[in-house]
Order: structure tokens, then sequence, then C-alpha cells
């Protein structure tokens, strides 16, 4: 079960994890064939809930990517965890749950029940249908267990692409753009969802009344980080930007 907790009692969740900052970035540079998706990149993040808002190509998704080692930086220093993805990689994977845009890139089995079961692979037989029977009760996917991925609705897919995140109790989440491809309905539920959860959540999104409900906003521009801090001022700057 994920539980909400106080702002004071995630903060200090998350500063205890690494000192004070669960993720810190020290010019950090990320280039691929030529292209500079990423460049002098300092930043200090330790508070419960950060939202990472900015245009399209800004580099949102590419930062994202650089907190469960999926993207390797060029250059520079990047600490999750008290964890360098480069050289703590699988360790890496295991602490930070990764939430993708479009739930089709990591549902990876025919059914619901299959899927987490997937995630739960590591638990005893008994246990992991326990396991899967609660979270799809508690996902509200409890009649959909059995039929196919192909047959539930967008929303009902990145519910389950969520559960199958949370079962294996993350320490730190990451979701990139997860109401994007939803409805407005679905869209509300998925970011009311993330935001009570226990674990650090990192919020990419292009919803600024998502983000405004987040402890910090990070405003990126051009690949760097233009500002970060209060979330009522960064989003307002981005607001002025954008006209």
């Amino acid at each position: 079960m994920h539980v909400s907790r106080t702002r004071s009692e995630r903060a200090s969740r998350a500063e205890a994890t690494t000192g004070g900052a669960a993720i810190a970035l020290d010019r950090v540079r990320v280039a691929v064939d030529g292209a500079v998706l990423l460049r002098d990149v300092s930043l200090e993040l330790s508070a419960p809930r950060t939202a990472v808002i900015g245009a399209n190509g800004s580099g949102k998704s590419t930062f994202a990517r650089l907190l469960n080692g999926l993207r390797p930086i060029t250059s520079g220093r990047i600490r999750v965890q008290g964890l360098d993805p480069r050289r703590d990689c699988a360790e890496l994977r295991r602490r930070v749950g990764f939430v993708f845009t479009n739930p089709e890139a990591q549902i990876l089995m025919p059914t619901p029940a299959e899927d987490l079961a997937l995630s739960l692979r590591d638990l005893p037989r008994h246990v992991r249908a326990e396991q899967v029977r609660t979270l799809l009760e508690l996902y509200g996917l409890a009649e959909q267990g059995d039929v196919p991925v192909s047959a539930l609705s967008g929303g009902q897919r990145q519910l389950l692409a969520i559960a199958a995140v949370l079962a294996t109790g993350p320490a730190l989440v990451v979701a990139d753009e997860p109401t994007t491809l939803l409805d407005l309905r679905n869209s509300r539920r998925i970011g009311d969802l993330l935001l009570s959860l226990e674990s650090p959540l990192v919020l990419v999104t292009h919803d600024l009344e998502l983000a405004a409900r987040c402890d910090e906003v990070v405003l990126f521009e051009n690949g760097t980080v233009r500002s970060a801090g209060d979330p009522a001022s960064v989003i307002d700057e981005y607001r002025r930007s954008c006209a």
C-alpha cells in the first residue's frame, strides 16, 4: 500500500538518502551524434515532489532518463540516491522506478495479472499471486486482471504501467509526461495517484496545474536549467517566456 505523508516527512526521507540532495548534477553535458541535448546542467533536488517543465526539445526527457541510467552523460558528474549511474547502473534501476509517456513501452505481458507477476517475479509463487490480486484491487483493475491488455482503455493501461513500477517499492519514481496521452478524467486520476506516493517523485509534465501542486519546479530551456525553485515563481517565469 502507498500512503500519503506530510510534506515534511517526505522531505526528511528524501534528504536522508544522500545527506541533503537525493539528486545532484554537476556540470552535466549530454551529446548524441554531435547534437548537444544538455549543457552545463548543475542542480540539486531534495524535495518530495519535483516537477520538470519546459518546451518540447528543452531537455526535460533527457534529464529524466539520466536518473535511472537510461541515458548516459557525456561529461560532468551525477548522483541519484547516492549512486553513480555509470558505475552503479544495475542497482540504480532497481531503486528508481520509471514511468514512460506511453504505457506500451513498458507493458510486456499479455494480461495485467501476468504483467504485475513479472514485476514480482522474485517473490515465492504463493506470495506473488496474493500480491498481484492486492495490486489489481488497489488500482481498480480487479475485473481486468485476465483480459488482454489490448482491451484496456488508455487510462487503465497507464494505471497498469504505474502499478507494475510501484510493485517493486522504488526509492524514487520518475514519470516522463505520464498524462500526455490521457483524457481529462484519467489525467487527473493519474496525477492524483503520483502526487500521493510515499516515494519521492520527479514528474516531467506539460500540465502546469499539476506542476503547481509539486514542492519545487525545474524549468528547462535549450538544454539547460533556466530556473528552479518555488512552483508559482518558476511557472510564472515559464508563462512569461512563452508570451
